[in-house]
């Protein structure tokens, strides 16, 4: 007999962290290996744009899916546990249907098959979500929240660096299996033998039409968020703020990917290098948010943007340099081979790229938390997050549209400049709470 992880302070963390891997494991999968694999088979660098887009849709609509998970329980089984179970086996049933799929030939057909694995799992981040809330101790919370944020990085090292690797030794549609593997684990030693106590409020509401507090929540949560946004200065300004680019994001969204493949790295190459990005991007955000607490949060935000510009422009202009433009076809005859400056220089801006984002990834959420106002903070923190997953979705989407139209530099030009246009609104989201030390300019 399992174990209940949540009969224990250590039991909770530890199934926290891997409930969290397997949120981590099918992003790392997508958008790395499979991003990969396309473009290494020809798939031009717009389609796999739009392919890497449609991932991150799910994400930015999870407020949504939350008024159902919170209504719809089950009774004794468990309340969350249950949506966690089912969404967890609808995410290895959509992995294991896409065996069957050719990728390159149905792309469009693959395309929103990977939205709906990605829908299961924004379902399942929201059932985890609330599972923690109701069940982590006040003084757990913060080490929890760590070791989450940690179990998403492992996960994506698994799902994109780990199938890397292992497709140098079987044919890539298997390692499909294997990521599925992954995640039933988790489901079996851990999801499975939890036992979350019933609510007696949701005892109390069984009764109910499911459908009608489904449309309750869902009017309460959108009436709530607006008057929210418009409480103060600061909360509106961080609305707008969201919806724009917070810095460069050509180095982490599928440019990085087809650029990895057309320079001529080989599979565990790539794998090497997502791993090492993955580390000091985890490290770097919570150093970020370390720096931000001592010198101010929009001044370090500020510069953390500006340095994630850097790599980006730099690469393009030395790209430009080099002659190296337009995309080119990973397979065609006589390819024209890359310098090993321009290789190298590509493995650097990766990095270091990672690192700044880091920085400002860690330091972004920070500021986002101060101009939450408290009474609503659930609400409009997660209303923020949605728009920052929307943003990444419609940039990876025209990304790929100026790669195929103008080239790398050029995207990568406009990449680093959209990038700082967000900069001009920090100064006007001082938070009425703000500390002294949070009010410079």
């Amino acid at each position: 007999m399992l174990p209940n992880l949540l009969a224990t302070g250590r039991g909770r963390l530890a199934a926290f962290f891997f409930l969290y891997v397997t949120e981590g494991i099918p992003l790392g999968f997508t958008a790395t290996a499979i991003g990969t694999q396309m473009r290494r088979q020809g798939v031009p660098p717009d389609q796999i744009g739009v392919f890497v887009a449609t991932l991150y849709i799910p994400w930015a609509w999870k407020w949504a899916i939350g008024p159902v998970v919170d209504t719809v329980s089950f009774g004794r089984f468990g309340h969350r546990r249950v949506w966690i179970i089912v969404t967890q086996l609808l995410m290895m049933a959509t992995l294991l249907y896409g065996v069957t799929v050719d990728f390159v030939q149905q792309l469009t057909f693959f395309t929103s098959l990977i939205m709906l694995h990605n829908a299961f799992g924004a379902t399942q981040d929201v059932a985890i979500d609330a599972l923690a809330c109701n069940v982590l101790h006040k003084d757990e919370r913060g080490l929890a929240n760590g070791l989450m944020f940690a179990g998403a990085s492992v996960g994506q090292a698994i799902g994109g660096s780990g199938v890397l690797f292992l497709s140098k030794y079987i044919p890539f549609q298997q390692t499909f299996y294997f990521v599925a593997a992954c995640l039933l684990a988790v489901t079996v030693f851990i999801a499975l033998p939890l036992r979350e106590e019933r609510d007696e409020s949701e005892v109390a509401k069984e009764g109910e039409s499911a459908i009608g507090r489904i449309a309750s929540e869902i009017r309460d949560y959108l009436v709530t968020v607006f008057r929210s946004f418009l409480r103060d200065r600061a909360a509106f300004i961080g609305l707008l703020y969201c919806l724009l680019p917070a810095g460069s994001y050509a180095l982490g969204l599928a440019l990085q990917t087809t650029l990895a493949v057309e320079l001529g790295l080989e599979d565990d190459q790539i794998a090497w290098l997502n791993l090492i990005s993955t580390i000091v991007f985890a490290f770097a955000c919570v150093g970020g948010g370390f720096v931000s607490d001592r010198f101010g949060r929009r001044r370090m935000l500020a510069i953390y943007t500006i340095c994630t510009a850097i790599p980006a422009a730099g690469l393009g202009l030395l790209m430009q340099q080099q002659g190296w433009i337009m995309p080119v076809d990973p397979n065609m005859a006589g390819r024209p081979v890359p310098s090993e400056l321009l290789i190298n220089a590509f493995w650097a801006t990766t990095i270091i790229y990672n690192i700044v984002n880091g920085l400002m990834y860690g330091t972004r959420s920070a500021l986002m938390m101060d101009v939450t106002t408290p009474a609503v903070a659930a609400t409009q923190f997660t209303a923020y997050m949605a728009l920052q997953n929307l943003v990444i979705s419609y940039t990876a989407t025209w990304q790929g549209q100026t790669i195929v139209r103008w080239g790398y530099p050029t995207t990568l030009f406009i990449d680093a400049s959209v990038g700082l246009v967000g900069i001009g609104l920090l100064p006007w989201m001082a938070h009425r709470q703000s500390t002294p030390q949070e009010m410079e300019p």
